[in-house]
């Protein structure tokens, strides 16, 4: 299993979906994972440090485990299956070890505010995270031509284009008359 931390909580501004992103302690992969917007909240507000006015679920949840005098060692992220992520808690209580199903989501909402640990398995890591590519400036100045069929090859066309429209070849109708 390997640690990972909540990173950033990212919104993409056209389908309003939101995704966490969970970092490998130490390392640098990233693991994206899509999440429902309250859970989303839910996170943000605790990591912001938002004191809401009546406990939240997770709140509420963490309290019932303290009152039950149990813990919340770690969420395990263990399985990917047709694109769902699969989780469970690890809840101690006294030599007692619970395990529970859970969303990554209300897990990680749940760790969070308990500070436990979160872990993601080897196999999900390989097979849904991610190591950022570096920037093309730290690659130097040797980066290979775009190839046929890239999106930088398809963009030429545009960049014509708008080259073309500084020049004074357009249509006698749209110059302006003094």
């Amino acid at each position: 299993m390997i640690e990972v931390t909540v990173d950033r909580i990212q919104v993409n501004l056209v389908s309003q979906s939101r995704v966490v992103i969970l970092r490998e302690t130490g390392g640098s992969r990233f693991l994206p994972i899509w999440i429902g917007q309250f859970e989303a909240e839910a996170i943000a507000m605790f990591l912001q440090e938002v004191e809401p006015a009546r406990p939240m679920t997770h709140d509420l949840l963490k309290s019932v485990l303290g009152g039950l005098g149990a813990t919340l060692e770690r969420l395990e992220i263990h399985d990917l299956q047709d694109d769902v992520f699969y989780a469970r808690l690890i809840i101690r209580n006294g030599s007692q070890q619970i395990e529970v199903d859970s969303r990554p989501s209300d897990g990680i909402a749940l760790a969070v505010r308990a500070r436990a640990a979160i872990f993601v398995s080897e196999d999900v890591m390989e097979r849904a995270g991610a190591v950022p590519e570096a920037d093309i400036r730290e690659k130097g100045g040797d980066a290979a031509a775009p190839e046929e069929g890239s999106p930088d090859k398809r963009l030429d066309v545009f960049k014509d284009f708008i080259q073309r429209l500084d020049k004074d070849d357009g249509p006698p109708d749209s110059k302006p008359t003094s």
